[in-house]
Order: C-alpha cells, then structure tokens, then sequence
C-alpha cells in the first residue's frame, strides 16, 4: 500500500480516447448492465426457489434464461395507467430521475487494466476522476429523488409514506456508508476508484478494514431498499409502497434502477473493499497474467455476482425488520462506531507513517479492534432488549377476567339503563355476554 504523491492521483490515462471508443465503451456499459438485470431477476428466482425446495423459471430458453425478457415484454405490452389524483408531468419522469443515475454510476466503475481496444491502447474504465467515489454516492443520491417524487405524485397515501420511508432510510445509511469509506480512503490516500484498485494489489482493504467492510455492507443493503430493509415497499402495510400506483414501463424502469442499483453497489464494494478486478492473490501467483488482458473482467464480475449472491441470500433468509428498529440501528449502532472506528485507522495510520509501528503488529492491533467493534453491534443490542424485557408495563385500565383479555373500563356511573352488557373475551374467536351468566 501507499500514499497519494504530492502532485495528485496519475489520471493521465484518461480524456485521450478517441470519440468512437467512447461511444463504444457506453454503450457497452448500457448492455452489460440491461443484461446483468435480466440474469440477476433469472438467478434471484432460481436461488430463492432452490432454498425453499421449489422449481423456479425453468420453461422459456435454456434453463428458463428468457423468463426475465417475457416478463420485460409483458410489462412493455401491459395497460398504462394514469390515476385521476396523479401530478402527470412529474408522475411521468420519476421512474426516469430513479433510473438514468443508476446507469451513470458506472462511468467511473473500473474493470480491468489498460487493454489493445481495436488498436487503441484504453483502460477498461468509461472515465476517472480525483473525487470518483465521491460522484457515485452524489449521483446515487440523486436517484431517491425518483423515489420520493414517484410516491409524492402518485395521489396515494401509500404511495407517499413509501417514498418518505425511502428517503429517511437513505440519509440515515448513506452516513454511515460515507463514513465506512472514509478508513479506505485514509489508507489509500486517493478518491479515484482506479487508484483505490491500484492501492490493494498486495492485500485487499476487506482483510484489514473489516469493520469498515461490515458497516458498509450493511448500509449498502439498507439504502437499495433490499429485504430485509425493504420498508418502503412493505406489502403488510404500504401495499406496494411508492411504485403502488405505477404500471407498464414506468413501473419497469422502477425495477430496472433497483436492480442496477444492486449492482451498482456491489460493484463499489468489489472497487474498495476486494481489490476491484484484480485477481485473488493466491491465485495471482500462480500465474500473473490473470491480472493482465481481459482476464480481470472476470474476477471483477466474480466479486460482484458474489455481493449479489448476498443480497439474494438475505432475502431468502431473514424476515424484514420492524421500521423504528431499522432506524434506531443505522442512527445509534452503525453510525457512532463508524466514528470510533475512523478515529482509530487514523491514529493508527498516522503512527505506522512515521515508522513507529511495524507492519505485523499493526495488522494485529486492526484485527484486535475489528473484533470489538463487531462486539458492540451485538452486546448494545441485546443490552437494550434486556433493559426493555425489564421494565414493568403499567396495567391497563380496565377489567380481566381469568384467562380472558382487558376489557375497557365502564364509564363512571355505571351502564345506561337498557344498554347491552358489556362482553368479555375469553379467547380470540370466542365471547360471551355477562348478561347471558345472569
């Protein structure tokens, strides 16, 4: 690893394409992306289908390969509905405000070294800038606008209290996202991704960040609405949530961005935290071509089917959380130990600059504390379970009968000549009328 030099990141590389290659690498992007949807819905079925011993799409194309192109051509030939009480103009352009950020993410996603490009000597990456990551989570951002508008447009209290659910989850991960980002940058002393990449050629920032890995998972799954954060489409209570009231193409362009999304910030976390396309060490030794040509397209795709295998696997596998739950964890768990966390990586780092630390023991020293902060995610948590168990609920008011519910209290002065008598329940599905006992 190593220090940003005084005169900046080398980004000499860049803006000397030819204009042809240019279009031709986003267009590209454009593809993989669409495509990478497309297998993505395909293989979530086919896992979750798997883990729940069922069959999944197994009919159109190989493997049922082509049921996520039927479904896109079933929405594109559904009936597009407009509801009465919809603001037309920004109902209209909400599904596209949430989906054209999704794709410009990628521009500054590397995925591999420089390559011969039809004669043309390019790295495998659309551009490159000294603040690269710092774009990403500010055009990411940009796409809850979609979200919050589409709900808010939509006429539909549904709709609305799914896109003010979205943007409130979103601030409160994004903080800890950016904070978890922080350590990386400390230690590779660059925002550029392709200088971030070059930074873990001998040893990935997931091995010795690892708090920072954990903390930035956890919000990445968190800010793309993904089971189990995904409260603001809860089907329990918001129906749908902000896409309820969107049909047809609209209503693919919301599923497209969030699945593009997923794949947006798996590609980010493969970037800064699994040493972007560069090939796992152990096999880099073996033969160290696997990280020249086209052969770390592959491992850069490996690591990001990877994360999305993850956020397959914990829909398959955990319920979703209650919501005042989900906010008080990113608000009083991830955030404040993201701030502890930072405050150690940079003492340490500052240290081991100035050669007072050798390099073994502050490999330790970071391993010792990412076991204690991994510790407070949970002892916090169960502590405050605990101390709730504890506390005594004040009685109810009114009258229980042995074994029964509580029965709201009488008014004062006792019942109205000729009212019914009150009723008792004794069990859910049964009641008895005290009058009857009389």
């Amino acid at each position: 690893m190593r220090t940003l030099a005084a005169d900046g990141p080398d980004l000499s590389a860049f803006g000397g394409d030819p204009w042809w290659i240019i279009g031709i690498k986003t267009l590209l992007i454009f593809v993989v992306l669409v495509l990478l949807t497309l297998f993505n819905i395909w293989w979530e079925r086919r896992v979750v289908a798997r883990m729940q011993h069922r069959i999944g799409p197994n009919v159109n194309g190989p493997f049922g390969l082509l049921q996520s192109l039927a479904d896109g051509v079933k929405l594109a030939l559904k009936e597009d509905i407009i509801p009465k009480a919809a603001d037309r103009v920004v109902f209209l352009l909400a599904p596209v405000i949430a989906v054209v950020p999704a794709f410009v993410t990628f521009s500054v996603i590397p995925f591999g070294p420089e390559v011969d490009f039809f004669g043309e000597r390019t790295p495998l990456q659309l551009t490159d800038m000294p603040v690269a990551v710092l774009f990403v989570m500010a055009i990411a951002s940009i796409g809850i606008y979609g979200i919050v508008l589409g709900g808010w447009s939509s006429g539909s209290t549904y709709s609305l209290l799914g896109g003010l659910r979205s943007s409130a989850q979103m601030i409160s991960y994004e903080v800890a996202m950016g904070l978890a980002l922080v350590a990386v940058f400390l230690y590779a002393g660059s925002m550029s991704t392709s200088e971030i990449v070059e930074a873990q050629d001998d040893l990935w920032f997931g091995l010795i960040l690892v708090p920072s890995f954990v903390i930035y998972v956890i919000a990445m799954v968190g800010e793309t609405n993904r089971a189990p954060f995904d409260l603001p489409e809860a089907e329990g209570e918001l129906v749908g949530g902000f896409h309820t009231e969107y049909s047809s193409l609209k209503f693919a362009l919301f599923f497209l961005a969030e699945y593009i999304n997923m794949a947006t910030v798996s590609a980010l976390a493969t970037t800064l935290f699994l040493g972007g396309w560069h090939a796992p060490f152990w096999i880099d030794e073996l033969y160290a071509g696997f990280n020249e040509g086209y052969w770390p397209v592959l491992w850069f795709f490996g690591k990001v089917l990877f994360f999305i295998f993850f956020f397959i696997w914990l829909r398959g596998s955990l319920p979703r959380l209650r919501y005042d739950q989900f906010m008080a964890f990113g608000w009083k768990r991830l955030i404040p130990v993201a701030l502890v966390w930072i405050i150690a990586v940079a003492t340490i780092r500052a240290v081991s600059l100035e050669g007072g630390i050798d390099r073994r023991y502050l490999l330790i020293g970071i391993g010792v504390l990412a076991v204690v902060f991994l510790a407070l995610f949970f002892v916090g948590e169960s502590g405050d379970s605990d101390e709730e168990a504890a506390t005594p609920r004040a009685e109810e008011p009114g009258t229980r009968g042995p074994g029964g519910f509580p029965v709201p209290a009488m008014p004062a002065g006792g019942p109205v000549r000729g009212a019914a008598a009150p009723l008792t329940f004794d069990h859910p599905s049964t009641a008895r009328s005290t009058a009857g006992e009389s």
